[in-house]
């Protein structure tokens, strides 16, 4: 999945959309990461609020990974090289 995020709205949703995809429930999700249930779902609905640590987390637990490209610029998938630094 590839998704362009201009709002925090939107990466509430894409996280929502990669816990799901993962199989996890709210609660699944909350404690696989140590927090509460309510925790994941005010993230979710109110992303604007995640640190950069607090995001990565999620995304990772969920199997996802953030990239960032110039705007305009075609999607590239990673090379290998790019993985390993």
């Amino acid at each position: 999945m590839q998704q362009t995020i201009a709002t925090p709205y939107q990466m509430g949703q894409i996280i929502a959309a990669g816990r799901r995809r993962a199989g996890l429930t709210q609660t699944e999700a909350a404690a696989r990461l140590g927090v509460s249930q309510s925790r994941i779902s005010t993230l979710e609905a109110d992303s604007g609020a995640l640190t950069l640590n607090q995001l990565l987390t999620l995304l990772g637990a969920y199997g996802l990974q953030l990239q960032v490209q110039d705007k305009g610029s075609p999607a590239v998938a990673p090379t290998a090289s790019a993985l390993e630094w």
